[in-house]
């Protein structure tokens, strides 16, 4: 599937990605929740944005390395052969420094389904949200 900045967002808002997550991607503004992150960082996988994926990662969670060429290539590489087609909210539990967003993740690859179900971490560091971990749920 091809993507522009006037594709619909793969976050599911219905919105335009150049006015919905490419702000969060070009560092315009920063997420306010940790459910406009967990949006935003499915997004960013769908548009190749490796960068973004990085730097909003903790550096607790296991895939965080200071070896971030290594890192982005593999990202890259994830990125190039799947498709994401949709990103389903199943739940959202918004605190003042850790949250927690279930969701569906529809993704293919060689048109199989490799879809899943995570319940992720968030915290808030410094004012700024990142991705901890998450715990995956059979679908």
């Amino acid at each position: 599937m091809k993507l522009s900045v006037n594709s619909l967002c793969p976050c599911g808002s219905l919105i335009k990605y150049k006015k919905c997550c490419k702000v969060f991607h070009d560092e315009i503004k920063s997420p306010a929740t940790a459910l406009e992150l967990m949006k935003s960082r499915f997004s960013a996988f769908a548009f190749f944005r490796s960068d973004y994926i990085i730097k909003t990662t903790d550096k607790n969670n296991s895939d965080f390395t200071l070896d971030t060429l290594s890192w982005e290539n593999d990202i890259k590489l994830f990125c190039k052969n799947t498709n994401f087609n949709k990103l389903e909210i199943l739940d959202f539990i918004d605190g003042e420094v850790e949250s927690f967003v279930k969701f569906k993740a529809h993704l293919f690859q060689n048109k199989k389904d490799i879809s899943f179900i995570e319940k992720s971490r968030f915290l808030k560091k410094n004012s700024i949200w990142l991705y901890v971990d998450g715990e995956f749920f059979d679908i």
